[in-house]
């Protein structure tokens, strides 16, 4: 079978709490694990979209509204879309690990980590189109 799946991928959730949501695979288990048999993939998504923002904003507005919320996530194969776009992670493969989810403080770290990478990516205006909702 097809790895479609691979780390930097952009995929959509179609089940759940962050059904709609655009994700980045981080990492993918095909054959799946002992607390997890079947395959699955860690993702890292956004929650809550920035705003828009027009030229006549001050830089305090701007700053408030291209805030980025994210959420990681370990989902089946079958509750995911893949897409043909996929995302560089230079910053993210070290961030998340199957560890992370063990522990709520690991988790919450890896939030932050990945919520800064994100903004960061937003505002030097790399990959617009990921940081927009979907419209359907």
């Amino acid at each position: 079978m097809v790895k479609v799946y691979k780390p930097g991928k952009v995929a959509i959730v179609l089940q759940g709490r962050q059904a709609g949501k655009k994700v980045v695979v981080i990492k993918q288990v095909d054959d799946g694990t002992k607390e997890r048999p079947y395959p699955h993939a860690l993702v890292a998504g956004i929650e809550r979209y920035p705003r828009k923002v027009t030229k006549r904003m001050g830089a305090k507005k701007l700053a408030r509204r291209s805030k980025v919320k994210p959420f990681i996530k370990v989902v089946n194969y079958s509750h995911l879309f893949p897409t043909r776009y996929s995302v560089e992670l230079e910053g993210l493969k070290g961030i998340l690990s199957s560890d992370s989810f063990k522990e709520p403080t690991h988790r919450e770290d890896s939030k932050k980590q990945i919520k800064k990478l994100l903004e960061d990516r937003y505002t030097n205006g790399k990959n617009k189109w990921f940081f927009q909702p979907l419209r359907f």
